[in-house]
This record gives structure tokens, C-alpha cells and sequence, in this order.
């Protein structure tokens, strides 16, 4: 699987975008905090390089004293070393002061940027999440994050501030001398192509170990979750193997990645010396020759010119060297900057619907009027082209007209699907896996639209309604129990946020689920953790039909709930979800068919089609695929 972070190629695909995209984020949030921390990298940066303008400057002095003697530059060179430590003082204070700034915005930036992927996920459709692991998803907000913070609060400062080092460097090196500058100027070009060569492998080899550092944390997260079965069929040995490969894959690529980035600091280091002594020796060969000396300044080539110009050249290297440091965590941090981008810039659900749902008072004659609270009676609200609103009550009636549908257009894996479930029904679809049971309930509630046909809810084409609306008319209950960290109320709760403690109360008591959980240590105020990891599976089910009832839908899904459980704990939840289902619309998936005997209708499903239709009677009296299903269950029961 793909490392944490990073997806495909090593680098990001448009990494001037990425930039730019960024910076304009930046400074949407804290255009003034980052304005002051532009000045004060100028002046860090000026008083950083200014050593080696006061160093031509004392040296100039200290020559006017050898010839004039030292009261006649005593108070110039007072003044000049006062005024050098003034300058490094507000440099000093300047670093200070934009670092602190810098830690303010980069933890705030990365504060709204959590929230702005986190409401952007939100809105995602279905589809997103079944085509992306929830590792990959988890990446964005743990290691893509954390190279952004890196790039924020690292990277960018420290190339804003080498880049106005070496320009105010350039420019002084310039002005005292062309010839001694057109020697630093290739010392630098060597550094540059070490860099290339060194830090481009560095780079290279990071990217792999992110990539394999995923891996093994995506391996260990794997068999943290089936630690059960690992144990069971005796594989502890097999998966210390190849957890052992897995490692030694990232060993080999730390090896490598940080065996390049840490022979790139001695190697600038050792260059920028070398030009430290040819400086140094080509300087003085200079000077004794008396040269004449091409520069700005019009000064001649003395030792005045070369002693600052040796200082400059190693803050040239230092600063250089620094850049290259950053290249392999710039690398990374625009590979995972551009992956949250992508995640920000995916599309939301498409919603086209304008009936709303809206709660409704039913006078004697049968007139809908909406009204402004909470009455236990519903309606849907559709506005007309021509101004006029008209009131349908939500009732839960269902039908599928000719429906066809596939995850892909290559694919269709719903075939014409007609059923018809009237309010109060209860419609169940049995059949091998895959045969499109759950597809057909997820096109109810619209986590995924037809390719063609028609779906009308209550008699309204349901792409007319908004789906927050829709959806809000439906109940739930699935075979994988997801329940959340909180209390036992807060999870019921969760089926209707504005419900009372006894409205959550009065659900669990008709889901069954009252009697044990106030055998709980604290009741309903018990603290739940790790999806209810204290419960039994058939106690968690229990939870999450009560968050169903206390949403008081017309309609229910009810998606093999009880198929995880035993034969004793399904008669109990069996009976808190019949409480449930009585006097509404139902929709069941079950492969226990004991479960589906009562049901209105069955639908028989194979292959994206419906196959067989109709009461548990009727279909054991054809003695088709039901038939087989039933009687095969019948035999192993």
C-alpha cells in the first residue's frame, strides 16, 4: 500500500502551484503577522551580513592609525564598534521576535487548515471514502500536515532569509571587488552541482522511506486489528517474518536517504573552506602584486578588501549549505502540501434537490400546513416554478421504476429493478453476496445515484429532494456497529441531536436496550471508547437501534444486523428492532432467512437482478432459488 503521504512520483507535480497556492493561504489568515515577519528578516538578515561592512570599515581605521596614530581615530572606532553592536542587537531581537510570530502562525495556520480538510471531508460523497483507504485519508492530517508544518515554519523562513543574505552579500562582495566575487561565484557553482547530485539521491531515497515507513505502519495497524486471528491459526511466526522484511526494506532506505544528507553537510562544509583558503591565498598574492583592483568602490585591492571579503565568503557557504539542507524536507513538504490541496479540491456531493422536509400540523380535512415545532408529523415542502408550494406527507412510500446502476459506466451491476414498498411494509432482498442487496438500499438514500430509471419517494422523484432531507427521513441500522467515544446517551443521541434525555431513554427501552445498560457502571452516563470495546457485539447492536428509534423515521434500513451475533442474543435484538419497525416502511438484508419469514414482500435477487418476488409462502410453494436458499438453511439449522 501506499506510504503515508505520498502517492505515485516523488515530487509534486506542480510544486510553483503549490507555492503560490500556499502563500496566498498565508496571507488570507495573517497578512500582518507575516509583514512583520518580513521586516524582521530583513533585519536579521542585514545585521547578520553587516560584520563584514564594519570589518572593511575597522580595518580602513586601523590603517589611519598606524599612520595618524590613535587619538586621531579613537571616537571613529568607538563609533563604528557601537554601532556594529547595535546592529547586532536589533538583529538579535528581530530573530527572536519572527521566530515567536512564525510559531503563532504556522500552529494557527495548520489549525484552520485541519478544520477546512475536515469540513471539506464532510461533504465528500460516499464514493470518495470506498475508493480511499482510511490509512491514506488518516496521512493527510498526521504526515502531510506535519511536512507542511515543516515547510511553514522552517523551509520558508530560512530560504527568505539565505536568499536576502546572499543578494545584500553579492552586491557588497561586488562593490569591493569583481575579481575576488568571480572566485566565490565558483565555488559556488561546484556547490550547486554537489547538491544536485548528493541531495537529489537524498531526496530520492526520503521519499522511499516515507513510503516504506507507511507500509510498515500500515502492516502493524493491520495485525494490531486481527491480532484474534493471527493467534488463532497460530501465524505469529509468519508475521514476525514479514514484519522483519517489511523493516529491514526501511532500514535500507533510512540507510540511504540519511547516508546522503549527512555527507552533504561535510562536503559543502569542506568546500566552502577550500575557498576559504584559495580566497585567502589568492587575496594576498593579489595584494603583495598590487593588483589593480576592479570593484564599485574605487578602492584599491589592500587587506582591507580581502579580510571582509574572507568573512563573506564563509557566510556565503553556511548560507548555501543551509539551503541544500532544506531541499530534502522542501521535497516532501511540497509532495504532502499538494496532497492536502487535492483533498481540499475535491469535488462535494452534488445536491440538486429543493424539497425540503419540514415538520407539519394535519387538520380534520386532511390540509397540510407546515408549522414551526416539533409535532411527530411530517411533510415534504416542494416550491413550483410558478411560486406555489405544495405540502405531500412523508408517509415512506418507496418505488423503484425500471432502475439500473453501476459503481462505473462499464459497469451496470443493478439491471432493471422494479419494487414498489408501500407505507408500512416490510420489504426484504436475500441472496449471495454481491448480488446487489446493499446497492439498492444505498441508492435510496442517495450515497450513490442511478444510471437510469426512476426512484420515487411518497411519489416525489427523490433527486428533487435535498439529500440532508432525505436522509433525515431515514433510519439506519447496519451490520458493522460504529459506535463513538462518549456516553452510552451521547451515542443514542446521535440519532437526533435535539432529543431529551428521556426521548433517548424511551428508545433505548423500545430497542431492548434498557435493561443492560443500566447494568452499566455509570448508566446512560457510562463513558464508551474504542467503538464501545467494553460491549458485547449483540449490547453494541442494541445501542445503535435505539440511535435509530430516537430518530423516529418512516423508513428503516436494516442492513444484516444481526448477522454477527448468536442465535440467543438475535432473538433480543430481534425483538428490540421488531418495536422498531412497527408501523413503518422497512427494507431488511439478512442471511439468516429465519429473520425475513414475516416480511410483506421478498425479493430474491442474483446478479443485479431481482430473480423472484413475493410472500415467504408463495415463494416456498414455487420452489425456486428462495426455495433452495430456505430449505438449505433449514437443513444446517
Amino acid at each position: 500500500m501506499p506510504g503515508p503521504g505520498f502517492k505515485g512520483g516523488a515530487k509534486a507535480k506542480n510544486a510553483k502551484g503549490t507555492v503560490k497556492r500556499l502563500i496566498q493561504y498565508l496571507f488570507q489568515f495573517y497578512k500582518a503577522p507575516l509583514a512583520v515577519v518580513a521586516v524582521c528578516i530583513l533585519l536579521s538578515s542585514f545585521s547578520g551580513t553587516i560584520i563584514s561592512m564594519f570589518l572593511n570599515r575597522i580595518v580602513l581605521i586601523v590603517e589611519d592609525g598606524l599612520k595618524l596614530g590613535y587619538d586621531a581615530i579613537s571616537g571613529r572606532l568607538v563609533r563604528t564598534v557601537v554601532l556594529m553592536g547595535s546592529l547586532f542587537l536589533i538583529g538579535i531581537l528581530s530573530t527572536f521576535l519572527y521566530t515567536r510570530i512564525m510559531a503563532v502562525v504556522t500552529q494557527g495556520f495548520l489549525n484552520k487548515m485541519r478544520q477546512k480538510m475536515f469540513g471539506g471531508m464532510q461533504k465528500l460523497p460516499i464514493r470518495y471514502f470506498d475508493t480511499h483507504t482510511h490509512g491514506d485519508i488518516m496521512s493527510y492530517y498526521t504526515n502531510d500536515i506535519d511536512t507542511m508544518r515543516q515547510l511553514i515554519s522552517q523551509s520558508i523562513p530560512q530560504f527568505f532569509t539565505a536568499a536576502i543574505t546572499l543578494v545584500v552579500l553579492i552586491g557588497y562582495m561586488l562593490y569591493l571587488s569583481v575579481w575576488m566575487t568571480l572566485l566565490i561565484f565558483a565555488g559556488v557553482f561546484v556547490m550547486m552541482m554537489v547538491t544536485k547530485k548528493v541531495g537529489g539521491n537524498s531526496a530520492k531515497y526520503f521519499v522511499k522511506q516515507q513510503r516504506s515507513i507507511g507500509k510498515v505502519e500500515g502492516f502493524i495497524e493491520e495485525t494490531m486489528n486481527g491480532q484474534k486471528v493471527v493467534q488463532v491459526f497460530c501465524h505469529e511466526e509468519e508475521n514476525k517474518k514479514a514484519f522483519d522484511s517489511l523493516n529491514d526494506a526501511l532500514f535500507d532506505d533510512m540507510y540511504q536517504a540519511n547516508k546522503f544528507a549527512n555527507i552533504l553537510m561535510p562536503i559543502m562544509g569542506n568546500i566552502g573552506n577550500i575557498l576559504y583558503v584559495l580566497l585567502a591565498f589568492v587575496g594576498s598574492v593579489l595584494v603583495m602584486t598590487k593588483t589593480p583592483n576592479l570593484s564599485f568602490s574605487g578602492q584599491a585591492l589592500t587587506v582591507a578588501v580581502v579580510v571582509p571579503f574572507l568573512n563573506m565568503a564563509r557566510q556565503f557557504s553556511m548560507n548555501i549549505s543551509n539551503v541544500s539542507q532544506q531541499l530534502n524536507a522542501v521535497i516532501m513538504a511540497m509532495a504532502g502540501t499538494e496532497r492536502i490541496f487535492d483533498l481540499m479540491d475535491q469535488p462535494p456531493e452534488a445536491d440538486d434537490g429543493y424539497v425540503t422536509l419540514v415538520n407539519a400540523d394535519v387538520d380534520e380535512n386532511g390540509t397540510i400546513t407546515e408549522s414551526g415545532t416539533r409535532t411527530g408529523v411530517w411533510a415534504w415542502k416542494h416550491p413550483h416554478h410558478d411560486g406555489t408550494v405544495t405540502y405531500t406527507k412523508l408517509t415512506g412510500d418507496v418505488r423503484f421504476f425500471d432502475v439500473d446502476f453501476g459503481y462505473t459506466p462499464e459497469k451496470i451491476v443493478l439491471h432493471h429493478i422494479d419494487l414498489f414498498a408501500e407505507p408500512g411494509q416490510k420489504i426484504a432482498f436475500v441472496g449471495a453476496t454481491g448480488a446487489g442487496k446493499t446497492t439498492i438500499t444505498n441508492l435510496i438514500n442517495r450515497f450513490y445515484d442511478i444510471a437510469d430509471g426512476k426512484i420515487r419517494y411518497d411519489g416525489i422523484n427523490i433527486n428533487k429532494i435535498k439529500k440532508a432531507d432525505l436522509r433525515n427521513s431515514l433510519g439506519i441500522v447496519l451490520q458493522d456497529v460504529n459506535l463513538f467515544t462518549g456516553t452510552v446517551m451521547e451515542n443514542i443521541r446521535y440519532g437526533r441531536l435535539d432529543a431529551t434525555d428521556e426521548e433517548c431513554i424511551a428508545a433505548a427501552k423500545l430497542a431492548n436496550a434498557h435493561g443492560f445498560i443500566e447494568m452499566l457502571p455509570e448508566g446512560y452516563n457510562t463513558v464508551l471508547s474504542g467503538d464501545g470495546s467494553g460491549l458485547s457485539q449483540g449490547q453494541r447492536q442494541l445501542i445503535s437501534i435505539a440511535r435509530a428509534a430516537v430518530a423516529d423515521p418512516p423508513v428503516m434500513i436494516l442492513d444484516e444486523a444481526t448477522s454477527s451475533i448468536d442465535t440467543r442474543t438475535e432473538a433480543i435484538v430481534q425483538k428490540g428492532m421488531d418495536s422498531l419497525m412497527r408501523g413503518r416502511t422497512v427494507f431488511v438484508i439478512a442471511h439468516r432467512l429465519s429473520t425475513v419469514q414475516n416480511s410483506n414482500v421478498i425479493m430474491v435477487l442474483d446478479q443485479g437482478k431481482i430473480i423472484e418476488r413475493g410472500s415467504h409462502e408463495k415463494l416456498i410453494g414455487e420452489q425456486g432459488k428462495y426455495y433452495q436458499l430456505y430449505t438449505g438453511a433449514f437443513e444446517m439449522e
